[in-house]
């Protein structure tokens, strides 16, 4: 395996601390935190520089907050300071770490979003169908995946890549084994003797935690793709997609793939695992997928909605501005246009129109 050098200087060099600046400001710069950091910008810039090359820099705490979309999670955000150092990583180490990735994983990869995602996986079924007629899908979802990511696993892995950088394996360490915070568990997890504080779980929302849970799960599709030798496997994040056009074959993979979670990656599949003919559509990255056409998700549609509704109270009260409006809508239609759409998007053109109260 290749190996890399002078990469922890190349991640605190000014140039790079400072585009990792504007990284982190983006969508966010007229905050508070971010403000006042731009206030001192260079002495800012040049603290973090000093405290990653003697080593002295410490993880900030984490601000944590709930979000209600798709489920209930817990979303631990970093101070502003501290995105900046995650950016820094990220935009040094993640074009290294995208090399090894095969083709077929999304997410968290620029250019590989659900777009992609799901045009892949119909081009597969579409492929498969008229080559073998009737096709299955196996659909596995890992159960708490950024819960249960094991920090020795994650930390063994890295080491394989960059062991010989002990300032570099320095800073991994320092993110994953944070003592600010136990990297919070769901609401009403209770951790069992594998999932002692401070030994398992990434916290959702860190830039890293993305850039680590695709390396962690990395493993996975080498072993699906290299030593199983599964042609239709996709994997959109902890969601994975395998077609086939035998049962038998396809509950096998099921048992290899679920026996390498457990003993190499310390993981388990939840109950949403399921095995398919294709007719029925596959439910994937919010969309339902069909070899001969896309629709949005049920689930999906009706939050869509929800969403706008409120929105559009919010603007005929006043308490949100037209541009707000337009960029919500704008986003919903960017969703709507990759699929068979077009009476969700009559009903909503023709429902939500906007009156302001005087």
């Amino acid at each position: 395996m290749k190996t890399f050098k002078n990469l922890y200087e190349q991640i605190y060099d000014f140039e790079n601390l400072y585009q990792a600046y504007l990284s982190a400001r983006k969508g966010k710069r007229y905050r508070d935190q971010v403000l006042q950091f731009s206030a001192n910008l260079e002495d800012n810039l040049i603290q973090i520089q000093n405290e990653l090359i003697y080593q002295t820099y410490k993880v900030g705490r984490y601000h944590e907050f709930f979000i209600y979309e798709p489920k209930k999670r817990l979303i631990m955000a970093l101070p502003f300071r501290d995105r900046v150092v995650q950016w820094a990583i990220y935009r040094v180490i993640n074009p290294i770490l995208m090399k090894g990735y095969i083709a077929d994983s999304f997410a968290c990869v620029p250019g590989r979003g659900a777009q992609s995602a799901i045009q892949r996986l119909q081009y597969w079924m579409r492929r498969e169908e008229r080559k073998h007629g009737r096709e299955y899908y196996l659909k596995l979802d890992v159960s708490k995946f950024f819960y249960r990511v094991n920090h020795t696993v994650i930390l063994d892995i890295l080491r394989r890549r960059f062991g010989n950088d002990e300032k570099l394996m320095w800073l991994f360490d320092l993110i994953v084994n944070s003592e600010e915070t136990p990297f919070g568990l769901p609401a009403g997890y209770n951790p069992g003797e594998a999932d002692r504080i401070y030994e398992t779980g990434m916290p959702i929302g860190n830039l890293t935690s993305q850039m680590l849970a695709n390396l962690y799960l990395n493993e996975l599709d080498q072993f699906a793709k290299r030593e199983m030798h599964i042609r239709c496997y996709i994997r959109y994040m902890d969601d994975i997609i395998v077609l086939f056009h035998s049962k038998p074959a396809l509950h096998q993979y099921k048992a290899e793939i679920e026996e390498f979670l457990n003993t190499r990656l310390l993981l388990n599949l939840n109950n949403k695992t399921a095995l398919r003919p294709t007719t029925l559509g596959i439910d994937f990255v919010g969309y339902k997928v069909w070899s001969s056409h896309i629709k949005l998700r049920k689930s999906t549609a009706r939050k869509m909605r929800k969403r706008l509704k409120f929105v559009r109270k919010q603007y005929e009260q006043g308490k949100m501005p037209l541009d707000k409006v337009h960029e919500t809508m704008n986003s919903y239609y960017g969703i709507m246009k990759h699929c068979n759409s077009f009476n969700l998007r009559k009903k909503l053109s023709e429902t939500y129109v906007l009156r302001r109260k005087d």
